[in-house]
């Protein structure tokens, strides 16, 4: 008999939160209400009691930031073109243009080496990206950013759990604190199943970010209504809200088994397989994903199939963004950004979750070995 599929990632939610699902469906009040601002509340405290909306998706809460940081038509924005492709497409919905720092080979977040000669007079902010969990250079950042009066919105889908020398991202690294953006999508560390939170920093008007998020309605208390703003229909719903709650009670150990199932592929990986393993950062990253770079000259499509066939399920995290046609467009080309391009050819994410077995991942081993020889 085989063994069951093991997909590259898989939520947790315990029978605690299902039934407090259930709960909120019987309750009548689904939507945006009392779970989302304790879910909110709970989210600020983690974040060291800093101001914290949440949104139906990460993808909202970028679009928001830029608007509230009155990012638009005639601005750039400066980003990594290996990320998921919202980080970018965000840049462009409010209308400014965006601007790509190749990645650091070994990070393979944006090489903050670069990024100072991509400022122009036209630069208003900065979007770095925490990819597979790995936190980008907040001191090197935010100098760079000071100095050039950028603002910073920190892309922190991937790295909800992970720190920076030993504080928690989404809290403040000593003066330094502008928005962060995280995502609640059902792959990852914490999930809602779709949703999002925003970060704000302090000159920033909690109640212009609650109006962007739900069509720009300014309530009074009379009962009547106004819309001063252009706002879209952005809400995170009660539901998800009690997901999130759920989760909250369980992210520590989450991202402690992240950790160890990492260490687990460190010790298990053959060198002589010649895979590129990621950073082995222990302390600061959450280990969202753990990725590796396939050998030149395998066939990543092959390979992909090979280990399906297997029983195992990975994942390409991501392609070069700037290599697809609505970026073609816009004037990239290939050997824009190599690294990134590289990378974006070879990368493949391996299976990371934490209700994955220790045994689990000989089984990827066992199968990484196998799919090599067969695509070699």
């Amino acid at each position: 008999m085989s063994e069951p599929f093991l997909p590259f990632t898989r939520p947790s939610i315990d029978e605690e939160t299902i039934a407090e699902v259930a709960n909120v469906l019987r309750s009548g009040w689904i939507t945006s209400g009392p779970k989302v601002l304790a879910f909110e509340k709970a989210l600020s405290e983690y974040c060291g009691g800093r101001p914290v909306r949440v949104f139906n998706s990460g993808t909202a809460t970028l679009e928001v930031a830029l608007r509230l940081a009155k990012v638009g038509a005639g601005d750039t924005v400066i980003t990594t073109p290996l990320t998921w492709v919202a980080t970018a497409n965000v840049i462009l919905e409010v209308g400014a243009t965006p601007v790509f720092v190749d990645i650091d080979p070994a990070t393979r977040n944006i090489d903050l080496d670069q990024l100072e000669a991509a400022i122009t007079p036209q630069t208003k902010a900065v979007i770095p990206v925490d990819l597979a969990g790995l936190p980008v250079d907040r001191d090197r950042l935010y100098a760079v950013a000071g100095k050039h009066n950028l603002r910073v919105i920190e892309d922190a889908a991937q790295s909800f759990g992970a720190s920076w020398k030993g504080q928690r991202i989404g809290t403040s690294f000593g003066e330094q604190r502008d928005f962060v953006s995280f995502s609640f999508h059902a792959n990852k560390n914490l999930t809602t199943s779709e949703g999002g939170a925003l970060v704000l920093p302090a000159d920033i008007d909690s109640g212009l970010c609650e109006r962007l998020r739900l069509q720009g309605v300014r309530r009074f208390p009379d009962g009547g209504m106004d819309v001063d703003v252009l706002g879209g229909k952005f809400n995170l719903t009660d539901i998800a809200a009690t997901i999130g709650l759920g989760q909250m009670k369980h992210l520590e150990a989450f991202t402690a088994r992240r950790r160890e199932l990492a260490r687990q592929y460190f010790d298990c990986i053959d060198p002589a397989l010649g895979l590129e393993l990621p950073v082995a950062d222990f302390s600061n990253s959450n280990w969202h994903m753990f990725q590796v770079m396939l050998p030149e000259g395998v066939d990543r499509g092959k390979f992909v199939a090979e280990m399906k066939q297997q029983y195992i399920g990975v994942g390409v995290h991501y392609p070069a963004l700037h290599l697809f046609s609505l970026y073609r467009a816009l004037g990239f080309k290939a050997g824009d950004f190599p690294r990134a391009e590289d990378i974006g050819r070879r990368t493949l994410t391996l299976p990371l979750f934490p209700a994955m077995l220790d045994g689990d991942i000989d089984r990827v081993c066992t199968a990484l070995r196998a799919s090599l020889s067969e695509t070699a």
